[in-house]
């Protein structure tokens, strides 16, 4: 295949048999950041490494000398190798892994799946990411007869696992004992005592969608045991792992058995944009035959392959798309990973660089010495950001967090919504952080409001240093103090 050929520019390329730089400042030569930009928010948008990107020009200048060629010959096999490195990575089978263009694309694909009928019910949290509640409410807003009731159980952080485990149980529990006269019995094949129902599509059922790190407030969530919750309980898991992939170390997916999962790669995997993960196992129904009244026991038979019979469609539809009402789909079944290589013509280059992202991340000494650098870095990042701020961090005891922290901001917590934050004020908090941050003080990290006050929300890359938290609480200090002279100064007797 013929290949344009250019000199790289420093930090597009990398000699795998040398040692790396160390982490720190030093890494920056590899990503293309303005030099004088402070990034504390690689976990919203990621950047992408420049070796990565240098891989996806080459592999473009291949796509463009023979587009037909590369298409319809080439692109699959390729794909097929991302997938299978993905698949690895995560602890599932290669078939049980395809590519979407971003998490929120993901969940409506497996939310917009689901046959919903009256007398659903569809579960969030109060810190489910905004695009995904309006997915779920969209779909509450559907017609009577096929219309899911819509419910949230309240996290407010902080708060130990344990009593989001708590929370989220007797949310579930609750919500069965005010439908006591509805029978679920459409339950996940794994469902502890419910094999007789499983895979009844017709009957009623129970969907939580579950963050596996929350984005607001960034904190790790206790994902795997409410898992564990939902199988118990016969209620369908929809993990929402947005930040997961890359950010949170031993994801195995084969021992956690979610329903779903998906992930976007570009935030912490080092991706290109347009890179998410989504996972559906391939999970058969334990069906309960009657013995006839002379036998004594009961058999087992293996059904249908449940979960991927959810996914009859990828979003949108692909000519790959199989119905059940043709022959070909007892044989093929939906046709799921086909249907999501192939959704017309698109650009494959994100997707098939993913092998050289995962490349990158090893020769940087691979995921342990990562998340160890960038989880130890957001953590002391956070208590030398409060001790600047003069406030306090969210997590003091390390259990809600990965490379995520949140350090509450020097402006007041108010002790009843509107005490001191109206919509008005809301709105040019926001536009005053986002402009200052950018244009004056040449960073970024998040800023967020949750349980009364503003919090601030870092991320902590391999490229990051302790005085990169220095400079955004100078920078936060200064325009805090702006927001209180200014959009906060006619209540200025509610500032403590």
């Amino acid at each position: 295949m013929p290949v344009i050929k250019r000199t790289p520019a420093p930090g597009e390329s990398y000699d795998a048999t040398a040692k790396p730089p160390p982490f720190g400042h030093e890494l920056k030569q590899y990503f293309p950041l303005e030099d004088d930009y402070v990034n504390l928010n690689h976990g919203s948008y990621g950047s992408v490494p420049l070796p990565v990107t240098y891989a996806a020009i080459e592999l473009g200048s291949v796509i463009e000398a023979n587009p037909d060629r590369f298409m319809r010959f080439d692109a699959k096999p390729l794909l097929d190798k991302s997938r299978e490195a993905v698949a690895k990575f995560i602890g599932a089978e290669t078939d049980e892994v395809v590519f979407v263009s971003n998490a929120t694309h993901g969940i409506n694909s497996v939310l917009r799946n689901f046959e919903w009928h009256a007398g659903d019910v569809l579960l969030g949290a109060s810190t489910t990411f905004s695009a995904v509640t309006q997915t779920m409410q969209f779909l509450a807003d559907g017609p009577v007869h096929a219309r899911p009731a819509l419910h949230i159980v309240e996290l407010n952080f902080p708060r130990t696992h344990a009593e989001v485990l708590d929370a989220f149980r007797a949310k579930l529990r609750e919500l069965k004992q005010a439908a006591a006269g509805t029978t679920f019995t459409d339950v996940p094949p794994l469902s502890f005592g419910y094999a007789a129902a499983s895979g009844t599509e017709k009957g009623n059922k129970i969907v939580a969608v579950i963050d596996s790190i929350a984005s607001i407030p960034g904190v790790l969530m206790p994902w795997k045991e409410m898992v564990a919750i939902c199988r118990d309980e016969g209620v369908w898991s929809v993990i929402d792992g947005a930040h997961s992939i890359g950010q949170e170390p031993n994801i195995n997916l084969s021992e956690a058995k979610p329903d779903f999962w998906i992930s976007n790669g570009y935030k912490w995997l080092y991706t290109k944009r347009a890179v998410a993960v989504l996972y559906v196992p391939k999970r058969s129904v334990l069906n309960l035959i009657s013995p006839p009244l002379a036998m004594s026991c009961v058999s087992l038979t293996i059904g249908w392959d449940r979960n991927q019979s959810i996914m009859k469609s990828s979003l949108p539809t692909s000519l790959y798309y199989v119905s059940p009402s043709n022959a070909r789909f007892a044989a093929v079944g939906t046709n799921f990973v086909n249907q999501h290589e192939w959704l017309g013509a698109h650009d494959p280059i994100p997707h098939i660089t993913i092998p050289d992202a995962l490349a990158f991340r090893n020769w940087l000494g691979g995921e342990s010495a990562i998340h160890a650098y960038c989880n130890k870095l957001a953590r002391d990042g956070a208590a030398r950001l409060a001790t600047l701020l003069g406030t306090h961090v969210m997590d003091t005891s390390g259990e809600l967090t990965l490379n995520l922290s949140n350090v509450l901001l020097p402006l007041p917590v108010e002790p009843a919504p509107g005490a001191v934050y109206t919509p008005a004020a809301f709105a040019q908090i926001d536009a005053l952080f986002r402009r200052r941050l950018l244009f004056d003080h040449k960073t970024y990290a998040g800023h967020w409001y949750h349980a009364g006050g503003f919090w601030a929300r870092t991320s902590a890359q391999v490229y990051n240093e302790m005085s990169d938290f220095e400079h955004v609480a100078k920078a936060f200090i200064a325009i805090c103090d702006e927001i209180k002279e200014t959009i906060l100064a006619p209540k200025a007797e509610a500032i403590p």
